[in-house]
């Protein structure tokens, strides 16, 4: 992606870097746990660009940020508020997929005015079979890795969040653009393990996020069941949650489906001056 980039210095002095485009309020879109926010958005990006100014940060290790040995969740949500402070204006948020680090942001910044999370993944309420399933994936992914093998690290963990036509549809330097974030990624996992300390999706954590919320899933998912709870838990558990189905989408919509997703962001922010006026009713 193109445009102007903005700096920003995290807790511990780990600089975050992320691409600025467009005009309009600020809108910070947030990098999963795989990918950064040089190709995590690509596809979005040009249908909001209209009417938002947006921003798209990497975390550490990823994109155009340094680097830091010290990949834990508290870390990763500093990243994210550093970035947010260093626009110095409130800002709509938006996450994908691993949502803690903008989940975390919106519980600890009165900066956000409200957060959009779009098939996000939360533990508490999956299935034995789902978080088999994703530590499978980690191994495989992990053992490529570990040879240096990025694009094939990527290529093993692909199938846990895409479906075999959004395989098929992948153009063909996807792996290799993708696999420079899996290191990253694999430090998060190793630091991070599900049941490790105060999370931000914990429901106490939950209940102080004020600013409105909404929680997007798509039932053509890889994990619809799982994607599904989660958006039903988060919508539940925030003073001012709400859900959306998007139907025809899939969990790489930001990069298959962007039109349609990027519609239902919009329509939620222009929302969000009501929502507040309103009190979440």
């Amino acid at each position: 992606m193109n445009g102007r980039v903005q700096v920003a210095i995290s807790a511990d002095g780990t600089e975050i870097v992320g691409r600025v485009r467009g005009q309009g309020p600020p809108l910070v879109l947030v990098h999963g746990g795989w990918g950064d926010g040089e190709v995590a958005y690509e596809a979005l990006v040009p249908y909001l660009a209209d009417r938002f100014t947006c921003y798209t940060p990497s975390t550490r290790g990823r994109g155009l940020s340094a680097d830091n040995p010290d990949h834990s969740v508290d870390r990763l949500v500093q990243d994210v508020i550093a970035f947010i402070d260093a626009i110095s204006e409130p800002v709509y948020l938006v996450g994908w997929s691993g949502i803690e680090p903008p989940l975390g942001a919106a519980t600890r910044s009165s900066a956000v005015s409200a957060l959009a999370l779009f098939e996000g993944y939360v533990p508490p309420v999956a299935e034995a079979d789902d978080l088999a399933n994703l530590g499978r994936a980690i191994e495989r992914c992990a053992a490529a890795a570990a040879d240096g093998r990025l694009p094939d690290a990527a290529r093993a963990f692909a199938p846990f969040v895409l479906t075999d036509a959004e395989l098929a549809a992948l153009d063909g330097d996807f792996l290799q653009r993708w696999g420079r974030s899996i290191p990253a990624m694999l430090q998060y996992f190793q630091q991070n393990p599900p049941n490790h300390a105060s999370r931000p999706y914990d429901t106490e954590q939950l209940a102080k996020i004020s600013a409105p919320v909404v929680a997007l899933w798509s039932p053509e998912t890889t994990n619809s069941a799982w994607v599904s709870k989660s958006a039903h838990y988060l919508a539940r558990h925030v003073a001012d949650g709400h859900m959306r189905e998007l139907a025809g989408g899939g969990h790489f919509a930001p990069l298959f489906a962007p039109e349609l997703l990027a519609k239902e962001l919009i329509s939620f922010f222009e929302l969000v001056p009501q929502l507040v006026a309103d009190g979440g009713n």
